[in-house]
């Protein structure tokens, strides 16, 4: 259901939700928080599409501020959205216009739900200090995408960093979750060496290889270097020097298969698809308490990583990094290999009923790797 309220004002949409509460049976006590985005008209729609899908998973109020023609005369025009077009939250879009544009946090504020953590996020440009703004000195988190900003990225960061408020956060960090998590579990098996330095490749236009580069320098206190790749190939890979060898976790040039190479261990494909804002934005929306390691790695690590001057090729060449193309290869081969083995593991179990054929293909499958012992 999509309601559309022409200049009017909080109390009135207020008022309407919760007539459309009462006619529908939509219920404001399932709702675990306010989301608060704000967005230039342009970017509206694709914003609420990435906010009703992480709804799914934390159900919220959804206020969407657009902040249209500063010009002429104050107004506020509405519109509500519910059941099938607003996912699992309640949806209310926000169009200020003339002197009300220098106050969303007054209009926000009636239609937070009570009680409840309140979220702002900016999907495009955020506010240069993000605590200091006045939407997001209401929110319990700030989420911001440096990824979406119109200036360079360093600059961005070090403004993010030199602004942070408890709270702050950003998708380009929970876009680096898997590679966090990979680089940690191999560091959690044997040889328990110390890693004496690390080398992360990465676009220039990619904030998350800055912010993975400075969290292992955070983390591991070893020199961090950054190689930078060709624009839009995002991260393409880390190498963690020990002195049994280095371990190699490449995800080739638009791929979804990542390879990990361990001295002593064969090599491994792992599925390692770029995540979607959808996934980032719910894993922001499942904790509403200060970001540590995501602040060490933004004011900490982040100014002690080095900025190698050589292009991604040149440091292949020299073996400073792994070769995304080598990675491609064992990927394939590996993924051949596996399919192999599917086909080879095939058994054929004799006739019988359908209450005895699973047991008869458990029992050849157990005769068929008692065979190969």
């Amino acid at each position: 259901m999509i309601v559309d309220l022409p200049a009017a004002s909080t109390a009135q949409v207020a008022q309407r939700l919760i007539e459309i509460r009462e006619d529908v049976g939509a219920m404001a006590l399932s709702r675990v928080l306010t989301l608060v985005l704000v967005v230039p008209e342009e970017d509206a729609e694709a914003a609420l599409a990435v906010a009703n899908t992480a709804s799914h998973q934390h159900p919220a109020r959804i206020v969407c501020v657009i902040l249209s023609n500063a010009r002429g005369k104050a107004r506020l025009d509405a519109q509500l959205r519910v059941g099938g077009d607003a996912g699992a939250s309640e949806v209310v879009v926000l169009r200020l216009y003339g002197e009300l544009v220098k106050h969303a946090r007054s209009v926000v504020t009636p239609l937070v739900l009570p009680d409840s953590p309140v979220v702002a996020w900016w999907p495009t440009e955020a506010p240069k200090d993000p605590g200091a703004d006045p939407v997001g000195a209401m929110a319990h988190r700030r989420i911001t995408d440096s990824a979406a900003s119109a200036g360079s990225i360093t600059t961005t960061l070090r403004r993010l960093a030199r602004t942070y408020t408890s709270g702050d956060t950003d998708l380009a960090w929970s876009r680096i979750t898997l590679w966090r998590g990979l680089l940690a579990t191999t560091l959690d098996r044997p040889p328990f060496e110390p890693v004496t330095a690390a080398t992360v490749v990465g676009a220039q236009d990619s904030p998350s290889a800055d912010l993975l580069a400075g969290w292992l320098r955070a983390r591991l206190r070893c020199p961090v270097s950054l190689v930078r790749s060709r624009t839009g190939s995002g991260v393409v890979s880390v190498r963690l020097q020990r002195d049994s060898g280095p371990i190699d976790l490449v995800r080739p040039l638009q791929g979804d298969t990542a390879t990990l190479d361990q001295p002593g261990q064969p090599r491994r494909a792992i599925a390692m698809a770029p995540r979607s804002d959808a996934e980032c934005l719910a894993d922001e929306l499942r904790r509403l308490d200060a970001d540590e390691v995501y602040e060490d790695a933004l004011i900490t690590g982040l100014p002690a990583v080095t900025r190698r001057r050589m292009t991604m090729t040149e440091a292949v060449e020299e073996d400073l990094v792994p070769s995304p193309s080598d990675a491609r290869r064992t990927a394939e081969r590996l993924a051949e290999e596996s399919k192999d083995a599917i086909r080879s593991a095939m058994v054929d179990a004799e006739p019988g009923s359908a209450s005895t054929s699973t047991d008869a293909v458990r029992t050849a499958v157990r005769d068929r790797l008692d065979d190969e012992e």
